[in-house]
């Protein structure tokens, strides 16, 4: 089983920014290793690059969030937040995470 790791959502964002994007898109294949260690099926976050396949994954990531993490039951919404305001993203999934790792 995977750990859930402790992050300062601030950093998420400042690597983020500085790494041009590229270490949010390594900050989800963290944090769905760690969402498919609760239970969670994230599929393979190659799907990540590719067009269609990728709207695919961002459901199964929320849908993987709502279920395991949050446990509200409201995937819809969460892939609808996560989708039109996805800069609002990591700090949402980070906080929860931060929260179930102690």
């Amino acid at each position: 089983m995977v750990a859930i790791t402790k992050r300062d959502v601030l950093v998420v964002y400042l690597l983020g920014i500085v790494t041009l994007g590229i270490y949010f898109i390594v900050w989800m294949v963290k944090t769905k290793t760690e969402m498919n260690s609760l239970g969670a099926q994230i599929p393979t976050a190659w799907l990540i690059i590719v067009p269609i396949a990728n709207i695919y994954w961002l459901y199964k990531y929320a849908e993987a969030f709502s279920l395991y993490v949050k446990k509200d039951n409201n995937t819809v919404m969460w892939f609808l937040l996560f989708w039109f305001i996805g800069v609002i993203m990591p700090a949402i999934v980070q906080s929860e995470l931060n929260k179930l790792a102690g």
